[in-house]
């Protein structure tokens, strides 16, 4: 029996994997290709052949997945896929993270549609009839760690980022959801959606007193435009880029994109994200 791990040789599963493994846990990672499961012991998945997942997920202790980037009609079809998938193979436990699409905030600009890969995953998750847990943050501080944005940190102790200066938002880092996912993979006692990110949120000025503090000089936030944002990110992300500036764009519009605390991993789970410095020492220490 043992857990399957999505995404593991990257971002948001490779903290997960390793922290699972760490508590003695048997972990699979989740790979098309074995060769490139970096030597983590694997299962071979096409998250474009039902078969594939369903042969993969039976018997499984539990899975946790999330929707790659890529073009919206594949996402469509993979979270189709997906949800076929567990109810052929009815893991005992399924966590999902939203990777920062809101899905709680209903009304909202930045609400994902229904008819959206995300909201279909959501929506089919909760109509399984198989245990579950979506992890829902919003805004990654690993965003904050794009060449160019700490990059002005560094060279002009500018922290640089497309939001409103007094936007408050609930940051988390991929440490935060590794924390979470193992405690709902592990503990099948809160179902639905856990908010994983700081209450009360920060804005833009506290993001820069955490980079201070870290690199022991003044660092001041600075607003950019998503537009500015999207020319950085498209040698790097392609057409991706655009749909990232289109998110920033929206949020521009919010009062706050903050969790809700009744909902919020603090409140069902009792873990506290990391504070930015606390989060910065964890990952710079990993990369000397």
């Amino acid at each position: 029996m043992s857990f399957i791990i999505h995404g593991a040789t990257g971002a948001q599963g490779g903290p997960l994997f390793d922290l699972l493994q760490s508590k003695g846990k048997t972990v699979l990672a989740a790979v098309r290709d074995p060769a490139k499961a970096d030597g983590k012991p694997s299962i071979t998945v096409d998250n474009s052949s039902v078969g594939s997942l369903v042969e993969a997920y039976n018997g499984s202790d539990g899975i946790f997945f999330h929707l790659p980037q890529a073009p919206e009609p594949l996402r469509i079809e993979y979270a189709r896929n997906f949800l076929e998938a567990i109810t052929q193979a009815k893991p005992k436990r399924v966590v999902i993270s939203t990777s920062g699409a809101v899905i709680d905030q209903a009304g909202s600009a930045v609400q994902v549609p229904d008819d959206s890969a995300m909201g279909m995953l959501v929506r089919g998750i909760a109509e399984s009839q198989i245990s579950y847990a979506i992890v829902a943050p919003r805004l990654y501080l690993e965003n904050l760690l794009l060449p160019m944005v700490v990059g002005g940190v560094k060279q002009d102790g500018v922290l640089l980022y497309p939001i409103r200066a007094d936007l408050t938002v609930s940051w988390s880092s991929h440490l935060d959801i590794a924390d979470v996912a193992a405690k709902l993979l592990t503990d099948h006692g809160v179902s639905g959606i856990v908010g994983v990110g700081q209450l009360p949120g920060m804005q833009g000025a506290a993001l820069a007193d955490g980079f201070a503090a870290r690199f022991n000089r003044s660092v001041q936030f600075e607003a950019q435009s998503p537009e500015d944002f999207r020319k950085l990110l498209e040698p790097m992300f392609g057409p991706a880029a655009a749909n990232i500036a289109a998110f920033y764009q929206a949020l521009a519009t919010l009062d706050e994109n903050v969790v809700a605390e009744e909902t919020s991993a603090q409140t069902l789970l009792g873990i506290k994200p990391r504070s930015v410095e606390q989060w910065l020492d964890a990952v710079l220490a990993d990369r000397t």
